[in-house]
């Protein structure tokens, strides 16, 4: 398998799961992956919420921990990277406002590069212009932005544990899909991993 150069971006209350599992993930099997934020540097670290689905109309959010970034945002060169992975929480609905945020995004989707996003991290998707006329997943609170977008949504299973692939992207609705979606994404980066 080929080391793959990953890049994550993320922010303050990103979803404490969708940082943290995908994080040490594909580390695990061998991948390098640099966790940014705008305006922080390695060694700075991010606030992470943890979201679950306990019955009511939307999800919960309670703190999570905190999640150590270890590279420059403002380094960052997005020909420098292989693929890209924006997890949910809070943080796309800001992150997306950074143009530098939106300039990474545009570079990598216009050279076909992998993306994976899960819940809200297609909100920045949306805000690059990278998902017209293609087929995502994301929390459906997100599915009007998807939609808007130009782009056709599909929704989530029962227990919010399906992925869907579209060529390089990789989309996600919650936590629940990490297996898929992570199986789905090291199909794309060209990983295979044996029993």
């Amino acid at each position: 398998m080929a080391v793959k150069k990953i890049l994550m971006l993320v922010g303050d209350f990103v979803e404490d799961y969708e940082v943290m599992v995908p994080f040490q993930m594909l580390l695990m099997v061998g991948h390098e992956v640099h966790a940014v934020c705008p305006g922080k540097k390695a060694g700075d670290k991010v606030a992470t919420a943890v979201h679950d689905f306990e019955g009511h109309q939307t999800y919960t959010e309670k703190p999570g921990h905190n999640f150590a970034l270890n590279a420059d945002f403002d380094a960052v060169k997005p020909e420098n990277y292989d693929a890209l992975v924006i997890p949910g929480g809070r943080a796309p609905e800001y992150i997306r406002l950074d143009p530098k945020v939106i300039d990474i995004v545009k570079k990598m989707a216009a050279a076909n590069k992998p993306i994976a996003a899960i819940c809200h991290g297609q909100q920045v998707l949306v805000s690059a212009g990278v998902i017209k006329g293609r087929t995502c997943m994301a929390y459906p609170a997100v599915q009007p932005d998807i939609e808007g977008s130009g782009c056709a949504y599909v929704g989530p299973n029962a227990t919010f544990s399906n992925a869907v692939v579209d060529g390089n992207l990789v989309t996600a609705p919650a936590w629940p899909a990490h297996p898929e979606w992570m199986r789905k994404f090291l199909q794309v980066l060209g990983s295979t991993i044996n029993p």
